[in-house]
């Protein structure tokens, strides 16, 4: 066991992110010219949902603080990938944005010489978060960096990043997982069956931890059955407005349950923190903190059912994907393959220039609820505009 063996079908990835950790290990013993040609300072990892980023950017991490490069056994393989580790730092949020007082925090311990391992890591999960004033307070250091601070980015594609950071970071890109890559990974690391494993990976569409929980949840694999009905029940302007209110109030009952045990946590940890139930104690001085961290809270809660109607978006555009597959004879394998004789009919009774319109239809809804619209109101005119065509 290595700590890359949970990027699945990233061969071509990791195989330049060894050269880099060799050419770091190089640098270190006074090395340079081609023995380092490698390694930079900077790096910027992009690829799909579900791809393996922050997986990517762990690993590169513990690879840079292990004697052996990456054994995955080692204490420093292990606190690495878990966080514990004094010289690597991970940042990463489940709220709408990263706010500028976390980057400064992380910007100040760059700064500092590693305390026990080879480099000082900052691992930033989720790049494409950073507001402009986070995005401006990293630049200096990524453009004047310490001389052993390594920084690693991570966002879906390079333009989520703004223009003078990217410029100045090595690029790697991560590719969709092979379908049978992530349904190997899941027979021989999760002990699921051939057929399931199968299923889930093709439902996922390259999304290995959907694909974990496709495999694993029999309510996850409920609600997105749910979701791919919706199609199959449009027959008239009510049932479309039912469909849409369906799809938003099983996002926020999702979205809820997650959310209830995180919460009830966090508010205990504070409490806890701020000694609430003592006798030093006062409400005026907890108050403010409580009220934060209570707004932090709704702003998850609506990242994450943004995230489930996403979620249940691209499962629509997947089927109406089968359908064009069908209607223009591709001859593709078809994603949602169980669903064959529905998706048929739909085929046999529009034309793919319709089918390219509904594609359309989500694809506008995706980008109305990223862009703050109401959900309900996006969902209605989605599902209306798939009912017309």
């Amino acid at each position: 066991m290595t700590v890359w063996d949970d990027l699945v079908g990233q061969e071509p990835a990791v195989a330049v992110l060894k050269r880099a950790v060799a050419g770091a290990a190089a640098r270190l013993q006074g090395g340079s010219g081609a023995a380092t040609a490698g390694m930079t300072h900077a790096w910027l990892i992009t690829g799909p949902p579900g791809s393996g980023r922050s997986n990517a950017g762990r690993a590169f991490a513990a690879a840079l603080q292990c004697d052996t490069q990456g054994c995955g056994e080692c204490n420093s393989c292990r606190t690495a990938l878990s966080g514990a580790h004094p010289d690597v730092s991970l940042i990463r949020t489940e709220l709408l944005s990263i706010r500028v007082s976390e980057i400064r925090e992380l910007v100040r311990r760059a700064a500092m010489s590693p305390t026990q391992g080879r480099w000082q890591v900052m691992v930033v999960e989720d790049a494409d978060r950073l507001t402009e004033q986070a995005a401006d307070a990293l630049l200096k250091s990524i453009e004047e960096p310490a001389p052993r601070t390594v920084w690693v980015l991570c966002a879906p594609t390079v333009e989520d990043v703004v223009p003078t950071i990217r410029s100045r970071c090595r690029l790697l890109v991560l590719r969709t997982p092979p379908v049978t890559a992530i349904a190997e990974m899941l027979t021989s690391k999760a002990g699921v069956e051939p057929e399931l494993a199968g299923f889930a990976a093709r439902a996922a569409q390259g999304h290995i931890g959907r694909a974990r929980a496709l495999a694993r949840d029999e309510e996850v694999r409920s609600r997105r059955t749910k979701v791919l009905e919706v199609p199959f029940e449009l027959r008239d302007l009510g049932a479309c407005l039912n469909a849409a209110q369906r799809l938003v109030d099983a996002a926020k009952e999702e979205s809820k349950a997650s959310a209830a045990k995180v919460d009830e946590r966090e508010r205990s940890e504070l409490e806890q923190a701020l000694g609430m139930g003592t006798k030093g104690a006062k409400p005026r001085e907890t108050a403010a903190a409580l009220k934060e961290l209570e707004d932090q809270q709704k702003a998850r809660a609506k990242r994450w059912e943004r995230d489930v109607l996403d979620r249940s978006l691209v499962d629509l555009m997947a089927l109406y994907r089968d359908v064009l597959v069908l209607q223009t004879r591709a001859g593709a394998e078809l994603i949602n393959a169980e669903l064959s004789r529905n998706i048929e009919q739909l085929a046999s009774r529009t034309s793919p220039e319709q089918t390219i319109r509904r594609i359309d239809a989500l694809s506008g809804c995706r980008e109305a609820i990223e862009g703050n619209v109401a959900p309900l109101l996006a969902l209605e005119a989605m599902t209306i505009a798939l009912f017309e065509g």
